[in-house]
C-alpha cells in the first residue's frame, strides 16, 4: 500500500490533487495551454504520471478545473467584500480593491493565463462568461451611476482595471495602485 503524507487517505487524496492543479497553474501561466499535459504537471508536482489520472481524466478536465476554482474562490472573495455595499460608488471602490487585492495574491494567474491561451472555443467562450459574471458587480454599480453606455464604461474601466492588476503582478504597491486607478475611475464617472 503507498504511503500517504496527511492524517488521512482523504486529505492525502485532497492534497494531491491540489498539487497537480497547483503545478498546471505553473505550466499554463509559463508555457500555455497545450503544455499542460499529464507529464508535464505531474513531472512538476512530483508525482507519478499514472496519479493524474486518478484524479482528472483529460487535460482538458484538469483545464475546466482550473477555470472553476479561479473564478469560484474570486467570486466568493467579491461576494464578502460587497456584501455590506449599499452605495454604487462604494461599490466600486470595493470591486477595484478586491481585485488588486486577489492579484497580489496571485488569485489572477490562472484566469490570465486562460484569457492569453489557445483554447478550444467552447473552452473560451466559458471563461469569457465566467469573466462576465465576476465582472457583474461592476456593470451594475456603472449603470446605477447612470453614465452614457454604461457597458462601455464598464469594459473601459476594466482595461483600467486589467493594467492595474499587472502593476500590482509586477510588484507595485497595491494600495496605491488602488488608489490612483480609482481617482481615474471617478473622474471618468465625473466626480
Amino acid at each position: 500500500m503507498p504511503k500517504i503524507s496527511a492524517a488521512t487517505v482523504p486529505e492525502h487524496r485532497a492534497q494531491q490533487r491540489a498539487a497537480l492543479v497547483r503545478a498546471a497553474i505553473d505550466v499554463l501561466a509559463e508555457q500555455g495551454a497545450t503544455a499542460v499535459t499529464p507529464a508535464a504537471v505531474t513531472a512538476r508536482a512530483g508525482l507519478a504520471r499514472s496519479s493524474f489520472y486518478q484524479y482528472f481524466p483529460s487535460s482538458a478536465s484538469l483545464l475546466a478545473t482550473i477555470v472553476e476554482e479561479a473564478f469560484t474562490s474570486a467570486n466568493a472573495a467579491m461576494s464578502q467584500a460587497l456584501t455590506a455595499v449599499t452605495e454604487p460608488r462604494a461599490g466600486i471602490d470595493a470591486f477595484v480593491r478586491t481585485e488588486l487585492r486577489l492579484a497580489a495574491q496571485g488569485m489572477h494567474r490562472p484566469a490570465a493565463a486562460l484569457m492569453r491561451a489557445d483554447l478550444p472555443g467552447e473552452c473560451r467562450d466559458h471563461v469569457h462568461e465566467l469573466h462576465r459574471v465576476h465582472y457583474a458587480p461592476l456593470l451594475a454599480a456603472v449603470t446605477e451611476l447612470s453614465p452614457a453606455d454604461p457597458y462601455l464604461t464598464t469594459q473601459l474601466f476594466g482595461g483600467l482595471l486589467q493594467a492595474a492588476m499587472t502593476a500590482v503582478e509586477n510588484g507595485a504597491d497595491p494600495d496605491h495602485v488602488a488608489d490612483r486607478t480609482l481617482s481615474l475611475i471617478h473622474q471618468g464617472l465625473g466626480g
